[in-house]
């Protein structure tokens, strides 16, 4: 026999009944008192205004006063992970959150690590647009412990909710901590690239190198599925969906402009400066959407223009339908060069800044370390003790 879960030695064999919301002697469903109110006519304040998917703003007045979960109605951004949300004090709601909280015989605390476990999909009216009307609302079932004995039952409660708060509150400090270490970037970064000192000068980029973008590839040359990824404007820097023959990625490769490994990716309409440090994989890129310096850092580093374009002031032209960024106005934007006229000395600088804004990015940016890991570390921990201590058994388990 193998040994007994926390969960049940929690429980000490003590009934468990699942209640639908809809049980007035253990939920109150307070949505009579939401109030939609269009931006334009919303009074600016502190109070926080709630939607379906978090926070919309901020105004004077409030709809509800108190402890309540919040639950998406319609527009929840992610099915697999349903919109739910924990408000404690002055809040106002929209039409667009159920607002729901337990009476004196249910920690409204322990309501929401429940609901956060729930599959909320055979609930939905509307799958397109995640509509979760209130007749389903209220067939949504949450297990109670000790139904027949509120003491018994809280004290269970309680103490579930003590352990999957510790693990919420250890994420909460870790992203506030990650939130000051981005303005600490933010502000060096600043500091450092724009504005010059008395060893620094400003210089247009088109001292650096000549702006350089791939051949034009159209349109039925390209696939949904081959041998070289082509990126677009609107893929660049994610997954690509569509792809060129080798033998074309090969022909223009060696023809025509193509960028070296280090070299710093630019998007030059849409999301106007966005950059991508090519890292050498065999891609294809779209002409004049996506463009680079042709450097050979003998002035300035790769990774220096990678952090200086975070910040670049560019001139973007907007005379015609889409916004873009043009050659030309690219070479006339100015960056911040350390001892310009000394290039030993100049680069020698820049990688003394590049590695201080490197100890920063890997803090706050980086999958694998820093903050953003140790909070995903700390997310999985939470999710496992979180289905370890809601496990409870159904109520089709519990007759078998």
């Amino acid at each position: 026999m193998s040994a007994p879960s926390f969960l049940e030695k929690l429980l000490d064999g003590a009934e468990v009944e699942w209640v639908p919301l809809g049980h007035d002697n253990f939920f109150e469903i307070a949505n009579s008192a939401r109030r939609p109110v269009k931006a334009s006519l919303r009074a600016a304040g502190k109070i926080p205004y709630y939607g379906a998917n978090n926070i919309q703003d901020y105004v004077d007045g409030h709809t509800h006063s108190g402890e309540y979960v919040l639950i998406a109605e319609d527009g929840s951004a992610n099915l697999e992970n349903y919109s739910i949300q924990y408000v404690s004090g002055n809040f106002w709601a929209n039409n667009h959150v159920h607002v729901v909280r337990g009476t004196d015989a249910v920690d409204t605390r322990f309501l929401f690590h429940c609901l956060t476990t729930t599959n909320f999909l055979p609930f939905l009216s509307s799958k397109e647009r995640a509509k979760l009307t209130k007749g389903n609302l209220v067939q949504i079932t949450v297990p109670i412990p000790f139904p027949d004995d509120p003491e018994k039952s809280l004290a269970i409660q309680g103490e579930i909710v003590r352990i999957l708060d510790t693990f919420t509150e250890l994420t909460a400090e870790l992203t506030a901590e990650l939130n000051q270490r981005k303005k600490q970037y933010n502000h060096y970064r600043d500091q450092l690239l724009s504005h010059p000192s008395g060893n620094m000068a400003w210089k247009p980029l088109g001292w650096v190198g000549e702006v350089r973008m791939c051949k034009r590839v159209m349109k039925n040359q390209t696939s949904e599925a081959g041998d070289i990824p082509f990126f677009k404007i609107g893929t660049f820097g994610r997954e690509p969906n569509a792809f060129i023959s080798r033998e074309l990625f090969e022909k223009f490769r060696k023809q025509y402009s193509y960028p070296k490994i280090g070299d710093v990716l630019i998007s030059a309409s849409g999301t106007i400066g966005r950059t991508v440090i090519f890292n050498g994989e065999e891609a294809y890129f779209q002409d004049s959407n996506i463009v680079w310096l042709e450097n050979d850092e003998s002035k300035v580093l790769n990774k220096y223009l990678f952090y200086f374009y975070q910040i670049a002031k560019w001139h973007v032209s907007d005379g015609g339908v889409i916004k873009r960024l043009y050659n030309d106005n690219i070479k006339k934007t100015l960056i911040a060069v350390p001892y310009p006229d000394n290039p030993e000395k100049s680069l020698e600088e820049q990688a003394r800044i590049v590695a201080i804004l490197d100890k920063f990015d890997t803090l706050t940016t980086s999958p694998t370390e820093g903050l953003p890991r140790e909070i995903e570390l700390r997310d999985k921990q939470y999710a496992y003790y979180r289905d370890q201590l809601l496990s409870f058994p159904k109520p089709d388990e519990m007759a078998a």
